[in-house]
């Protein structure tokens, strides 16, 4: 298992290129989390290393699966120098933790809330998990185990957070194509939701 986050950094490597910044965090009971920095023209990209260390359970399973199961980590790309977005790094690492802790699953559209602003000046405290495949390819590991799927983050305001819960992650994605809005964008306001 120790090799997994080795592999898991050389797919980010080779997706994204050399990182130019790396933090970590540990929680109490869990393991080492970092978050990479990716700077590529005016993007910089934010992606967890160590989340698909282990498998995430269901929390309602009675025994924990210690190779099976679905493996993940987070990436959020925003545009660069528009806001501190470094200050991302921590809640970064807490929503990656969250497996670990919480016994949480993470998936493609689940919304994650860390219960403060992603950074400083941020009307985003939530986000929104997307489907993975874009950015960077699934890692396959060896049988039995899951693939280490990448999943992107797309920051959300409190409304948009609750008009989710109440018309689902597809819905607030169609919202957010039809009105053109640039969730890349760390300073932008939420989409029209009536």
């Amino acid at each position: 298992m120790a090799e997994i986050p080795a592999l898991v950094e050389a797919r980010l490597r080779s997706a994204l290129g050399e990182p130019d910044a790396r933090a970590a965090v540990t929680f109490l009971g869990t393991d080492r989390i970092e978050v990479l920095r990716f700077a590529e023209g005016d993007l910089v990209r934010y992606a967890t290393l160590g989340m698909s260390a282990h498998p995430m359970t269901d929390p309602t399973a009675v025994v924990a699966d210690p190779v099976r199961g679905p493996r993940a980590e987070l990436v959020l790309t925003v545009r660069a120098g528009l806001a501190p977005t470094d200050k991302v790094l921590r809640p970064l690492a807490v929503l990656a933790a969250s497996p670990m802790v919480e016994g949480l699953v993470v998936a493609p559209g689940a919304s994650l809330d860390v219960g403060e602003p992603l950074w400083e000046g941020a009307p985003f405290t939530s986000v929104l998990v997307a489907e993975p495949g874009g950015l960077v390819e699934d890692l396959e590991l060896d049988e039995p185990m899951d693939p280490v799927r990448f999943l992107p983050l797309l920051p959300m305001t409190a409304n948009e957070a609750a008009w989710k819960r109440v018309h689902g992650a597809a819905a607030l994605q169609e919202r957010w194509l039809a009105r053109g809005t640039d969730l890349r964008d760390p300073l932008r306001t939420a989409v029209a939701l009536d």
